[in-house]
Formats: C-alpha cells, structure tokens, sequence
C-alpha cells in the first residue's frame, strides 16, 4: 500500500475540514489494523532451537514470519541468561536492529550462513539507533548485552546447532 499516495489525497487544498478529517480517520481505520496482534505483549511462545558458541548453549526463540521479525524482544522485562532471539531473513542482506520498545540490553550478533559471527552489536535500551551487519547475512541472534563479551565469543567465531549442525567448531574462521 502507497500511504504516500493517500497522504497527498488527503492534503488536497479542494477538501475542506470536515472533508479531510474524514479522510485522515479513513485512512487510520485502514492502516492501523496492520499492526501486530499482540502490540504491547511480548512474544514469548515461538518456537525454539538449540544453539552452541563454543561450550555454552542457547535457547533462542525463533523469530522467521514478518511479524514475528519485527515484534523481536520487544516489552519483554526479562529473559533467562542463556536465552535469547534468533532472527532468520529469507536472504543474506545487511540487516539493521534498533531496540524500539525494547527494555533489555542486549547485544546483537550478526550471522552468516555458515555459522560465522560477522560482528557484534551492543545496543542501548529503547533507542532508535540502528546497528547494522558488516557484511550481507541472514541470521541476527540477540542476547543479553554483555553475554558474548563475558565469554570471549566475539567476531569470526562460528556457532553450531540449528541451521549449523555440521558446522566446524567454533574456532575463528579461516580469513
């Protein structure tokens, strides 16, 4: 849908008052039902997959449908330590996060396909700077700030488990 089509429509000098409150509120009853189901609730019931970054396991929810990518961690006030969110885009793109609604710190890891950390991101609580992939991926995994710093896992590690399972060990890729 073309919302710019319909603002410019909506601003039309021709319209009068009434005319163009008419039209915004068309337009809010036609673009608001876009929005999640679940606004405001985070989603805590998607399915999960076992990851591993050297000897240390993860429980990610999986985050794959439009919706559930863009809802993320969002509202949730806690998460268990070895938990997090494991975001997969159709295609390897450079991916970009911000932490709208988002209340935990956390750290992002940028993905590639073959299990390999591209870079890392620590992302401040409710901002709306964007942290971005160095490189094209598919695969974003969130967890809480700090998490991989704490356990010497940073850049060129690889991960294993879920879409990795024959992945090499986690030692850093080959450059």
């Amino acid at each position: 849908m073309n919302v710019r089509k319909y603002l410019c429509f909506a601003a039309r000098p021709a319209l009068g008052p009434g005319a163009l409150w008419a039209t915004l509120a068309l337009l809010a009853s036609v673009l608001l039902p876009v929005a999640p189901a679940k606004a405001g609730q985070p989603q805590l019931d998607l399915p999960r997959v076992q990851l591993q970054a050297g000897l240390h396991l993860i429980t990610a929810q999986v985050a794959r449908t439009p919706e559930q990518l863009s809802l993320g961690l969002m509202w949730r006030s806690s998460m268990p330590a070895n938990e997090g969110m494991w975001f997969v885009f159709d295609a390897p793109a450079t991916q970009c996060f911000w932490m709208k609604n988002t209340f935990l710190p956390l750290t992002a890891a940028f993905v590639a396909d073959d299990g390999r950390i591209v870079n890392l991101a620590d992302m401040e609580p409710l901002s709306l700077r964007s942290h971005c992939s160095a490189e094209p991926v598919r695969y974003v995994l969130e967890m809480h700030r700090g998490w991989f710093a704490e356990r010497g896992i940073g850049a060129g590690m690889r991960l294993r488990g879920g879409p990795f399972v024959n992945a090499p060990s986690s030692a850093p890729a080959p450059r």
